[in-house]
């Protein structure tokens, strides 16, 4: 077990639908970080940027984007996570893919699909949460509209961790920062947000915004606005375990099942 864990988070400005682009300049900043680092967190959809189109860009667990973050993984021997879309069984999903430094890996598909931007016609909705064992940790994914929804990401699984990889644009990056905040807080655990720079091909505007807060809500780590940039983050499970030994909030929380 880890006691504190090195966490890096990629701010960038995406490439539309240039798989390969995406993946060099992704590959040259993760051959720069230090050796100690022991987790990488791309955001949403970081190999074409959030598209609407997945038929034209789309690939398999087999494929190129997949096959290079294992390679990564195994090469620098960290784990890396980030979001891609994937074609499985003929259904199109937003998938976050976490790689073990062994090469093993694991999946979430996003379960809420944007449907302002018709996300939830061309991707199919995932169904399951996953909580992620690594070092020690325990580690929750979840990607972009999730955040939205507190039911779904509600800490019934005494996870350490929430990651959210985002492609949140600047009109609405207030509820951004504010529902982070309120994600650590209510779940008393790390919260950590990735979300891209740039301009994409549907003119949307994003700024990052990338953001780390603790179990109190606190920003701990934080990147440059409307830059490429890098959050680094050491987090510890020395203090998430002494607060919540000292205030033990989430054994008062409510219970609840979710329809699926």
């Amino acid at each position: 077990m880890s006691k504190e864990l090195n966490i890096v988070a990629i701010q960038a400005n995406l490439t539309w639908g240039n798989p390969a682009k995406n993946r060099l300049y992704f590959e040259q900043v993760i051959n720069k970080l230090t050796s100690d680092t022991d987790l990488v967190v791309l955001p949403e959809m970081f190999s074409t940027g959030f598209t609407m189109n997945p038929s034209s860009v789309s690939e398999t667990m087999n494929g190129a984007t997949v096959s290079w973050m294992i390679n990564m993984a195994k090469t620098r021997d960290m784990a890396i996570i980030g979001s891609i879309v994937i074609q499985d069984n003929n259904q199109y999903f937003n998938r976050a893919v976490f790689v073990h430094p062994s090469g093993h890996f694991e999946f979430y598909d996003k379960r809420h699909l944007f449907s302002l931007a018709g996300e939830d016609r061309q991707y199919t909705p995932g169904t399951n949460r996953i909580v992620i064992n690594f070092k020690g940790w325990r580690i929750c994914p979840f990607i972009c509209y999730d955040l939205r929804f507190p039911v779904w990401s509600r800490n019934t699984d005494n996870y350490d961790v929430l990651l959210f990889m985002a492609n949140w644009p600047i009109p609405r990056i207030d509820a951004w920062d504010t529902l982070l905040k309120a994600r650590a807080i209510e779940n008393m655990s790390y919260c950590i947000g990735v979300n891209r720079i740039g301009e994409d091909e549907n003119g949307y505007q994003y700024n990052g915004h990338t953001s780390a807060y603790n179990f109190l809500g606190e920003k701990v780590a934080s990147t440059a606005e409307g830059k490429e940039d890098v959050l680094h983050c050491e987090i510890s499970k020395t203090k998430l375990d002494e607060f919540r030994q000292k205030l033990n909030f989430l054994k008062d929380q409510d219970s609840f099942k979710i329809q699926k």
